[in-house]
């Protein structure tokens, strides 16, 4: 069975954006446009195809990033649909590792937000070549080209403007097209109508055209000869912006209004014009299983098959998901693949193309394709699947830390084996979400990155898995940190009738800086402690980092140095030894003036001017501080910085200090250490309790 479209006319792409810029509803006009679907579904209506989710539904945002498919001028677009908000920027930064290019989305009355800098930051990192739709040019405050002057100050970026608004605001009926100078206007649910630019728009036509051909010019050396000799068609400037967009020199931008149908068949021109196939993409690097040697898979169906694992989703119809994106090769349903992440071999069950929840059956998955198969039981986000006779393993991706907590407890019996399971699958679903039982206190503590995310994983817990649980207030996840160097013993010595135990260590334990992680270092010499050994201490230290001495929270960045110990011919085992180990370690932490971590939140908040005191004043009091602020029009944009402790029911507040005006967007910065005095206070208040 041969493939049914060609490569080159594959785009895989994801629509990206601050929360509320209105990517689920440009997502729905797309599939409309293309004949995907036959009516427009509404956001705010619950009725958006891709936003299929109970609870994405009632909240009026996206959660989970939702992947489809559609067809235009001869070429499928594979697309991904992530979410704005901050607590679920793990679907954006999976999404972005598979995808070849992007739609960045703006409002065009708010301009680049935070979250816009966040996303534009996680596509530079992946390098992933992307188009701007400025969109909402019919609101009232709505400024095409003072977004565009966002662009270049806040994110640094190279934007062209391919298209300029025809009408501002209410007035807002369509665009100008610089590249073929000509005016489209548009009426629902029907093809864009193709006029003259109207006479007073004539003139900054030619001013924003010449700008285009000089900036593409700039970038591009083969397009600039044309340009001096004046001979060239509107082929040959779309055809070296898209090199200029592909290398990342420039930036194309467009603009319409989604919710008023304008501006949307243009957009999807631009991605088959500009944005990339799987072939303009380098080939995907990876390495070889054992020697870690650089190796390389092309996009070709010819070559061995190698896929990544970019979500895995528990759907109650077919069970276990995993999304993959291929890279190359291809795959039968029902053939067997290896997973080289974890050396184990799988068998790909049924091969689904996905639209939102909906399904359609394949039997054979190409090079370039996003797919999603049922069967891996072993396979995880970020694992590699591919020929067994061609092993290679693709670099995993990387998620943010946890950093807010709750304890759950099943209210049942019964309700104590589903919360199991159901926790479980929830944490195969979403890497940044961790489960952790507390030896201490004999309760489950879930972790994420946001008070949000874990309120939505808690109503799945109820409505999805139907377990009753009691959850506590969200807590912080601190974390430990060592300040001395010290020299430290651990014996573990155990007579009982016949054989028993020794393990003896000396370790020599160092605070390093922050961010650096566990280093453990072997330095036995003589055979004092036999080699064999070895691998259980350093198992025994990084056993008992897991809970510190303070709170019981993890201890970050130490050097553990392995200097000296002893052994017995007959009694010692692993097991002694790396009892000795934990026992080294947490005794040598107690006397190395052990500090509390905690994580620090990076805030940015938009306030009318009036209230930017009251603002800066509750900043200050949540052991904040304030690094700049920005002002425009009316408004205030304040950034700075609080501790993650102080930042809850902070949006109840922001609205009682600003008559429900003000918002803000907040992500992790770092952690950072916790006031000694303060230290104490939680200290005492945690032994407290126990």
């Amino acid at each position: 069975m041969a493939r049914r479209v060609p490569l080159e006319h594959v785009r895989n792409i994801g629509i990206i954006a601050h929360i509320d810029a209105g990517k689920t509803t440009v997502t729905e006009l797309i599939l409309y446009h293309t004949g995907r679907t036959y009516k427009v579904g509404q956001v705010d209506e619950g009725t958006a195809v891709m936003d299929w989710m109970d609870q994405e539904r009632e909240r009026g945002i996206t959660i989970t990033a939702a992947a489809t498919s559609c067809h235009w001028l001869d070429h499928q677009i594979n697309i991904i649909d992530t979410p704005g908000h901050v607590d679920f920027t793990v679907e954006v930064e999976r999404s972005l590792r598979v995808l070849d290019g992007g739609i960045v989305l703006f409002d065009g009355v708010e301009g680049v937000e935070s979250q816009s800098e966040m996303v534009w930051r996680q596509a530079d990192r992946y390098k992933v070549p992307r188009i701007c739709f400025v969109n909402k040019m019919d609101r009232v405050g709505a400024d095409f080209w003072f977004t565009m002057k966002m662009m270049r100050e806040r994110l640094k970026a190279n934007p062209v403007p391919v298209q300029m608004p025809l009408g501002t605001e209410s007035s807002f009926s369509g665009i100008i097209d610089l590249i073929e100078e000509k005016a489209l206007t548009f009426s629902e649910g029907s093809d864009p109508v193709s006029t003259p630019i109207p006479e007073e728009y004539q003139k900054a036509a030619e001013q924003q055209r010449k700008s285009l051909l000089e900036s593409v010019a700039g970038a591009d050396d083969e397009f600039l000869l044309a340009y001096l000799e004046g001979e060239f068609e509107a082929v040959d400037l779309r055809a070296a912006l898209r090199r200029a967009t592909l290398s990342g020199g420039l930036v194309p931008v467009l603009c319409g209004s989604a919710l008023r149908d304008k501006g949307i068949q243009p957009l999807l021109d631009a991605v088959v014009a500009y944005l990339p196939s799987p072939l303009d993409i380098p080939p995907i690097q990876g390495s070889l299983p054992g020697s870690g040697e650089k190796a390389y898979r092309h996009p070709n169906d010819e070559e061995p098959f190698t896929a990544l694992a970019f979500k895995v989703v528990t759907d109650p119809f077919v069970g276990r998901l995993v999304y993959l994106r291929v890279y190359s090769g291809h795959a039968r349903s029902g053939s067997l693949t290896y997973n080289s992440s974890r050396g184990v071999r799988e068998r790909l069950g049924r091969l689904l193309r996905m639209h939102a929840n909906y399904r359609e059956e394949v039997e054979e998955t190409w090079a370039g394709d996003i797919i999603a198969a049922t069967g891996l039981k072993n396979t995880l986000t970020g694992d590699t699947l591919c020929e067994p006779n061609s092993p290679i393993v693709l670099e995993t991706i990387h998620f943010p830390e946890p950093v807010v907590s709750v304890a759950v407890e099943p209210k049942t019996k019964a309700d104590q084996e589903r919360l199991s399971l159901a926790l479980r699958k929830l944490e195969e679903e979403d890497p940044t979400f961790k489960v952790h039982h507390d030896p201490e206190t004999g309760q489950t503590l879930i972790s994420g990155v946001g008070e949000l995310q874990l309120e939505v994983l808690i109503t799945r817990l109820l409505r999805e898995f139907k377990v009753e649980a009691r959850v506590s207030r969200p807590r912080v996840a601190y974390k430990e940190a060592l300040t001395t160097a010290v020299r430290s013993e651990g014996r573990f010595i155990r007579q009982t009738g016949g054989r028993g135990q020794y393990g003896h260590v000396i370790l020599k334990i160092e605070p390093l800086e922050l961010g650096a992680g566990f280093h453990f270092v072997d330095q036995i010499q003589g055979g004092v402690i036999p080699k064999e050994y070895i691998p259980a201490v350093e198992a025994g230290v990084r056993e008992a980092l897991e809970s510190g001495v303070l709170l019981g929270c993890p201890i970050v960045d130490v050097k553990v140095t392995l200097l000296d110990g002893s052994y017995h011919e007959v009694d010692s085992s692993e097991f002694a030894f790396k009892m000795a180990a934990a026992i080294a370690l947490k005794e040598g932490a107690k006397k190395a003036n052990p500090v509390l971590l905690e994580p620090v939140m990076k805030v940015e908040v938009t306030t009318p001017q009036e209230f930017l005191g009251e603002v800066i004043g509750d900043l200050n009091s949540r052991r904040g501080s304030v690094e700049g602020i920005e002002t425009r029009d009316r408004v205030a944009i304040v950034k700075g910085r609080f501790p993650l402790a102080e930042s809850f029911g902070y949006a109840t507040d922001l609205r009682s200090l600003s008559q429900g005006r003000a918002s803000f967007f907040m992500e992790f910065y770092s952690y950072q250490q916790v006031p000694q005095n303060l230290a104490q206070e939680i200290v005492a208040r945690f032994r407290g309790k126990r």
